[in-house]
């Protein structure tokens, strides 16, 4: 099913599709508990472990080299207690957005890589912002996986466009990137697109923000420096997956994010390095159909 561009709006794109994605029931709730301060640790673990198959994989990343607990979690409860309901809150959001979008098909992106490239992007955001000692790295890691989110809708409701959207941009990659080629045939981009579906689920405003402006962090009102270095992941995941340590091989990385994030560009080199090192097991954990 595709929806006429004549006069779409990233609004009427994201409200065609919003019955079909709409994450579950479990996570809703997980996610206004957290923003409720009458609601307990215990309170929210017992919500989560109406879901066993959600609680499996929670427990699983909760205690992976990955999340580096010290010490081991048995129970939902306890791992809210540990590691916080805000973090175990990103973790539902993370694990239920990939499932989400799994049954919604596309002709033009292999969905490994879209989500090859979305976790080495969410990896370099945590670690971007662990290198800031920014206390919400995990939230970030959730941003950086959902950053393309709106590309799958596009691709979906508008596949002639982006069609003609990729062939643009795969024509001059160095002078017309991706969103510039969507906002050219389309009047909009997928970062807009992607932003109002996050907005939709009532996920955190820091969230919504970093997806919305990922291309464009300079027009971050709330959280300028959190959508810039989701923006600066964006280029590390793309070297990652190529293998590169040039920066002309990836989206261009805006002067203003540098500043913005206090960050420089010598670190590319070493997050890049630390990025692949650490997506085989952030795979494992993520995207595969056991976890």
């Amino acid at each position: 099913m595709t929806v006429e561009s004549t006069q779409i709006t990233p609004e009427l794109l994201v409200a065609d599709v919003r019955d079909l994605l709409s994450l579950p029931e479990i996570a809703v709730q997980v996610n206004a508990m957290v923003e409720d301060p009458r609601s307990s640790a215990a309170d929210i673990g017992d919500v989560i472990s109406r879901d066993p198959s959600l609680t499996a994989r929670l427990l699983r990343i909760a205690n992976s080299p990955f999340f580096g607990l010290t010490a081991t979690v048995a129970t939902v409860s306890r791992a809210v207690a540990v590691v916080g309901s805000k973090k175990l809150r990103d973790l539902i959001i993370a694990t239920s957005a990939i499932r989400t979008f799994k049954g919604v098909p596309n002709q033009l992106v292999s969905m490994d890589d879209f989500w090859y490239h979305s976790l080495y992007c969410a990896i370099a955001a945590r670690l971007l912002a662990a290198s800031r000692r920014m206390p919400h790295a995990d939230t970030l890691f959730t941003a950086g996986l959902l950053h393309d989110i709106g590309q799958l809708i596009i691709f979906n409701r508008l596949p002639e466009q982006a069609r003609e959207a990729l062939r643009l941009s795969m024509e001059d990659p160095h002078t017309v990137d991706m969103h510039l080629a969507e906002q050219e045939v389309l009047g909009f981009d997928h970062a807009q697109v992607g932003g109002l579906l996050l907005r939709h689920w009532q996920l955190p405003a820091l969230i919504e923000e970093c997806v919305t402006h990922h291309h464009t962090p300079e027009k971050a009102l709330r959280f300028p420096m959190e959508a810039a270095i989701v923006h600066i992941a964006n280029t590390i995941a793309t070297l990652a997956e190529i293998n590169s340590m040039d920066i002309e091989d990836a989206p261009r990385i805006q002067t203003s994010a540098w500043k913005t994030t206090g960050l420089k560009p010598e670190i590319i080199e070493s997050i890049t390095r630390e990025t692949q090192k650490q997506f085989r097991e952030a795979r494992l954990l993520f995207l595969s159909d056991a976890a």
